[in-house]
């Protein structure tokens, strides 16, 4: 008798251990789109966007996603570029001036 219950309360021990170890929560990372009217690379401004995000431990790749979408100088392309942000299901959505940002705003509003 005292094998089976100590069979059973060993067995419950490892069960409530394996699945507690897959109910732990995944860590999420947060995302960052980045709506710009040029390319960011070579950007000073985008450079220095970068170094504060790096500053304050975010690390792009490791705990921190950042997604560039660019319009390449077409302002037109910004409300198909914010559209994808939104679908992409960025944290944020970082922009620089008016184009970019009634655009970012229309998208996630309509995403509502």
């Amino acid at each position: 008798m005292m094998n089976r219950r100590a069979f059973v309360t060993g067995l419950g021990a490892v069960l409530a251990a394996s699945l507690g170890a897959e109910a732990q929560p995944t860590v999420k990372v947060p995302r960052i789109g980045i709506l710009a009217n040029n390319s960011p690379a070579g950007s000073a401004e985008w450079a220095a966007f970068g170094q504060s995000l790096r500053e304050l431990g975010w690390i792009e790749d490791h705990n921190v996603t950042v997604t560039y979408r660019s319009a390449e100088g077409q302002p037109d392309r910004f409300r198909m570029l914010a559209g994808e942000l939104v679908y992409l299901k960025v944290d944020v959505i970082v922009v620089a001036g008016p184009p970019a940002i009634n655009a970012a705003r229309e998208a996630t509003n309509e995403a509502q």
